[in-house]
């Protein structure tokens, strides 16, 4: 089905409506105006998007920060396949960091060990910006937010139980 009624032949990819944009039978300057305005919204989102990923995120920051994405087990299988794909030839399969590859990486399973914070800013903080010569910053590799979110609700059920929050149903 073709969505663009007043433009004739042209179907829904937007490289065809991009090509018809000077052709428009429609009212004069209205497909212009409009694809205009889209392409605005989409660069300036896509800066803004940029923007926060360039953007060193100081500590004082990262304290301020909550997660957006509620502790949950959909959330935390989310984030268990982005820690097998980036943490575990550090932090190991467990997060205990018992493999040889870096000799102080951090034991995710003792938070009460940890140098740089737990809040879930923090934690969001240590990943995305880095800690140091053994923690590589990782917003390059994973540029998603939402990911990094996912990972940190992750990180923390690896916590003893009676330091986890309560876990959000899945809707």
């Amino acid at each position: 089905m073709n969505a663009f009624k007043c433009l004739p032949g042209i179907d829904n990819h937007p490289a065809a409506l991009l090509a018809s944009v000077h052709s428009s039978p429609c009212r004069p300057g209205m497909t212009r105006a409009f694809l205009f305005r889209g392409l605005v919204l989409v660069a300036l989102a896509a800066l803004i998007h940029a923007q926060d990923n360039k953007t060193p995120l100081t500590v004082d920051e990262a304290k301020k920060l909550r997660n957006p994405i509620p502790f949950s087990q959909k959330s935390i299988k989310q984030g268990h396949g982005v820690f097998v794909r980036y943490c575990t030839s550090c932090h190991g399969n467990d997060g205990k960091a018992t493999v040889d590859v870096v000799a102080d990486a951090t034991d995710l399973t003792a938070p009460k060990t940890w140098k740089n914070g737990t809040t879930e800013g923090e934690i969001f903080r240590s990943i995305r910006e880095g800690e140091g010569a053994s923690m590589p910053a990782f917003k390059g590799q994973i540029p998603q937010q939402e990911d990094v979110w996912h990972l940190v609700n992750f990180i923390i059920s690896l916590w003893p139980e009676d330091m986890r929050p309560p876990l959000h149903d899945d809707k």
